[in-house]
């Protein structure tokens, strides 16, 4: 291993590192967003999009994240819909990511005791202050192990988006590979520079689910 030829295709790292960063925080954001109003949709049974949600969430959590890039990638376009190969990514990650993230929520709002709802219906409270009350206080809490996790994953599936050549981390190792034939060199790069984004962030989320208040909530 030469450290000259690590020092050489450092800029390029630190460049593709910060890609990887942003796709991944812009992602995340619209995949929580996403997956809590669809969890919210299927909790409270809200006609019509319920459904859609179910089917949303069965159709993204059983389709590859290569196989959605292709469409969004390939294929809207032909329906006149043209996007920059990293709103495409984006747009991926955020829609895949939803359905997780909609999992995750639905697994938290589950571990309410249902006790709590019927009394909150029986006093009469409607479902968007059952929603304020009950289950986003108690549910987000609880949902924190799964989304958590789910970040985490998000973020190592940006290592699909080299397929239509968005300029993230392992796009940029396998270039130079191609280009120079260091494989050690710059496998070892694309393993730090994963490991620098995914230890403190795995860090940072085992300390919250730690600090996340879990009470027994009524039960």
């Amino acid at each position: 291993m030469q450290w000259s030829v690590i020092q050489k295709a450092l800029p390029l790292f630190v460049d593709a590192f910060w890609v990887t960063l942003w796709l991944s925080a812009v992602g995340i954001v619209i995949a929580v967003v996403l997956g809590l109003a669809v969890a919210l949709a299927r909790e409270f049974d809200v006609p019509v999009l319920s459904r859609i949600g179910h089917a949303y969430e069965e159709l993204l959590r059983n389709t590859p994240l290569l196989i959605d890039l292709f469409f969004i990638y390939y294929a809207l376009p032909v329906f006149g819909v043209k996007l920059s190969a990293e709103a495409c990514a984006i747009l991926g990650l955020g829609l895949l990511g939803g359905a997780y993230m909609a999992g995750a929520f639905r697994g938290g709002f589950s571990g309410i005791a249902r006790i709590q709802q019927e009394s909150a219906r029986a006093l009469g409270l409607s479902r968007l202050q059952r929603a304020r009350f009950i289950t986003l206080p108690q549910g987000l809490t609880l949902s924190v192990p799964g989304v958590a996790a789910n970040m985490i994953f998000l973020v190592k599936e940006t290592s699909i988006f080299t397929v239509i050549a968005v300029p993230e981390l392992t796009n940029t190792a396998r270039y130079l590979i191609g280009m120079y034939y260091r494989t050690d060199e710059y496998l070892f790069m694309l393993v730090i520079a994963y490991a620098i984004i995914l230890v403190p962030m795995s860090l940072i989320l085992t300390w919250l689910e730690r600090r996340v208040r879990r009470g027994s909530f009524g039960r």
